[in-house]
């Protein structure tokens, strides 16, 4: 059977997931997170200020999809093209220090749990959240069909 998270979109599912966590306070960005790159591979910080949410909110459902999953598997999911000016592209990953923080909250809430040697997994708690907002967004986009 197919689970609400995977059939909702995933944008509008993890832009409903970080409207809750910011406005609920689950997580808060550091005093660092203004300043900060997402990777090597980037040349600039995030624009949005709201990015810390939006990433924490993509990591919980990476969690929800692909189950125990560590930092450098997300790292790897989260990094990019890193160009060197005449030298030719390369895959660069994204940063660690954000991805282990932002897990490191997600458990601090009760969102996510270790899994042993195997990286995090989501808590029951945190299964609900997103379940819940996935059925507000497949709601909201069969509403808008009819």
């Amino acid at each position: 059977m197919v689970s609400p998270v995977q059939l909702a979109e995933p944008t509008k599912l993890i832009e409903k997931v970080a409207v809750y966590l910011k406005e609920n306070k689950v997580i808060e960005p550091p005093q660092w997170a203004m300043f900060v790159k997402t990777g090597v591979h980037k040349e600039r910080p995030p624009q949005d200020p709201d990015w810390w949410y939006i990433r924490a909110a993509a990591i919980l459902r990476k969690l929800y999809l692909k189950g125990p999953i560590g930092v450098s598997r997300l790292r790897k999911l989260y990094g990019g093209r890193h160009r060197l000016g005449h030298k030719p592209p390369k895959f660069a990953k994204g940063s660690g220090a954000i991805i282990r923080k932002i897990l490191q909250q997600l458990e601090d809430a009760g969102l996510a749990e270790k899994a042993d040697k195997k990286g995090r997994v989501l808590s029951r708690k945190g299964r609900e959240l997103l379940e819940e907002a996935a059925k507000v967004v497949l709601k909201a986009a069969a509403a808008q069909r009819a």
